[in-house]
C-alpha cells in the first residue's frame, strides 16, 4: 500500500482508507460487530492505516475493537461529530464518547459532519471553538470538515469554508460521473495544503446498471452532457472493452486516486474478498490519458449527480 503525506497534517496514511459508513457498515448491521471488527482488521493486516468512522454510523466500537492491540501510532483515526442542534457541550460529550468507543485518548482528525452548505456559517462560529478546546486539551490532532455530496452535488459548502483557514482536513465527494470538485475544491485545497479525504468514488450507479441509467437521465434532463455523446446504456463501457481497465469500478478508483489533490481515497465494504479487490483497484495506476480526456469530454460539467 502506497503511503502518502496528507497535506498541512504532517500524517503518513495509506493511499486508501476503510470508510466505515456507506452502505455497508463494513458488514455491521448484516454480520454484526465482530464481523465488522473483522474487516477493520483485514484492512490493517493489508496495509490500510487510515480508518473514517462517525458517530451516526454506529461502527465507532467495531472500529475500536478490530485495531485493539495495535501501537496507537500505527493507525490513524478520523470520526465526525453530527453538528445539528449541538452545543460546543455537546460536542465535547460527543467526543469523549467517541473516544471511549474506539478505545484511545485522542482522535487524528475530528470532522463537523455533513456541513449544509446554509448552515456553516452558524456552525463553525459555535462549535469550531469547542474543537480548538479539545485539541488544546490533546483530543484531536487536525480539525476537518464534511460535506453532504448527496444533496451538495456542487460543492456549495466549500465555497464559503476554504476561504477560513480552520480547517486542516476536507472530505468531499469525488467521482466519474461528477468530477467538479477537481475545479471547484481540489485547486484550492492545493493552495493551503489540506489534507483532502474522497468519498463517493464508488457508489451504486458505477456498479448498478439501473442506477446509472437513473444518473444519466439526470445528467440529461439538466443539459450536462452531450445527448449524442452520452447514452444511457453502456456509457462506460469502453473503460473496459478498451483494455484500460478490468471493471468500471477498478476504473473509478484509479480516476479519483490519481487525481491531483486527491490524498485518501475512501472504501467501504462488509466482505473482506471485496475488501480486496478494491485495495488493488486503488493500488494500479493511473487511467491512460486518452480514457481521462475521453471521461472529461463526457462528464466534465456535470455537478447534478453524486452517484448514489
Amino acid at each position: 500500500m502506497e503511503m502518502i503525506t496528507l497535506g498541512r497534517t504532517g500524517l503518513r496514511v495509506s493511499s486508501a482508507g476503510l470508510g466505515c459508513g456507506g452502505f455497508s457498515r463494513i458488514g455491521i448491521e448484516s454480520h454484526g460487530p465482530d464481523h465488522a471488527a473483522g474487516i477493520v482488521r483485514a484492512a490493517f493486516d493489508a496495509g490500510v492505516n487510515f480508518f473514517d468512522t462517525a458517530t451516526v454510523y454506529g461502527t465507532q466500537g467495531a472500529v475500536g475493537k478490530g485495531l485493539a492491540g495495535i501501537p496507537r501510532d500505527r493507525y490513524i483515526l478520523s470520526t465526525k461529530l453530527p453538528y445539528q442542534n449541538k452545543t460546543p457541550e455537546d460536542l465535547l460529550a460527543t467526543l469523549e464518547e467517541s473516544l471511549r468507543e474506539l478505545r484511545t485518548d485522542y482522535v487524528d482528525i475530528y470532522h463537523l459532519h455533513g456541513v449544509a452548505p446554509a448552515d456553516y456559517p452558524q456552525v463553525r462560529d459555535r462549535l469550531v471553538p469547542a474543537m480548538e478546546q479539545a485539541k488544546k486539551a490533546g483530543k484531536i490532532r487536525f480539525l476537518g470538515i464534511t460535506e453532504v455530496f448527496a444533496f451538495d452535488t456542487g460543492h456549495a459548502m466549500f465555497k464559503d469554508c476554504l476561504k477560513d483557514a480552520l480547517f486542516d482536513c476536507i472530505m468531499t465527494g469525488y467521482n466519474m460521473l461528477n468530477p467538479s470538485a477537481a475545479k471547484r475544491v481540489l485547486p484550492l485545497a492545493i493552495e493551503k495544503n489540506l489534507g483532502v479525504l474522497c468519498m463517493f468514488a464508488v457508489r451504486r450507479a458505477l456498479h448498478d446498471p439501473l442506477q446509472l441509467r437513473a444518473n444519466i437521465a439526470r445528467i440529461l434532463e439538466r443539459g450536462q452532457a452531450d445527448p449524442s455523446l452520452v447514452r444511457d446504456e453502456g456509457v462506460l463501457d469502453f473503460l473496459v472493452e478498451s483494455g484500460a481497465a478490468g471493471s468500471i469500478v477498478e476504473a473509478a478508483y484509479r480516476f479519483c486516486r490519481h487525481t491531483p489533490g486527491i490524498g485518501v481515497v475512501l472504501t467501504g465494504t462488509g466482505n473482506a474478498e471485496h475488501l480486496r479487490e478494491n485495495l488493488a483497484s486503488i493500488a494500479l495506476g493511473p487511467l491512460p490519458a486518452e480514457m481521462l480526456d475521453r471521461l472529461e469530454t463526457l462528464f466534465g460539467g456535470v455537478d447534478c449527480v453524486s452517484g448514489q
